[in-house]
């Protein structure tokens, strides 16, 4: 199975996140949650803390197979401007490796220069901080070579799932799919 990497900055959209980080573990794949400047990291909306075991800065993305970043605000505007974030997504990148992003996460992935000449989507409105060339706005998912991106709070199960697709394969995605009730994907 997968490593997966998922940083959490404050901030941060919990639908998003825990159905990232839920559906991934269901197909058997090791998440790693990592806080971006602490142990404790708080949502955007509901105030709910997750304790996260390690700090972003303590991991070593070649130990990963894919970095999926949750969205929510400002929590993606940090992931967005912290270097450390950048230069992990370049090195995930430049191997071929998967990243990903959600919502208004997919900017982070602009300012590290994977979005260039990439389809993808994001929340609506954040074209302007992901850029309008290959901007995508009527899918739930869009998948470009390595590059995994969705809309927001309501397509982060189908965005998860698209995810497993790709680590796990067809059928691991398919039971998944059918369990989670999700024939909406």
């Amino acid at each position: 199975m997968a490593k997966v990497l998922v940083p959490l900055a404050d901030g941060f959209e919990e639908i998003e996140a825990m159905a990232i980080i839920d559906v991934l573990n269901r197909a058997g794949n090791e998440v790693v949650v990592a806080g971006l400047f602490d142990n404790e990291v708080e949502g955007a909306n509901s105030g709910l803390k997750v304790l996260v075991n390690t700090l972003l800065n303590e991991v070593d993305t070649e130990e990963f197979d894919m970095i999926v970043l949750p969205g929510g605000l400002p929590g993606a505007e940090h992931l967005a401007k912290s270097e450390l974030v950048q230069d992990m997504i370049k090195k995930m990148n430049e191997k071929g490796k998967m990243v990903g992003a959600i919502c208004a996460a997919p900017w982070a992935l602009k300012e590290a220069g994977v979005l260039e000449g990439k389809k993808h989507t994001n929340y609506p409105g954040f074209e302007e901080k992901t850029g309008v060339e290959g901007y995508i706005a009527d899918q739930k998912v869009v998948i470009d070579g390595n590059v995994v991106t969705s809309r927001g709070p309501g397509t982060a199960i189908c965005f998860a799932l698209e995810i497993v697709r790709k680590l796990n394969g067809e059928e691991t995605y398919k039971q998944l799919k059918e369990g989670l009730l999700a024939e909406y994907c």
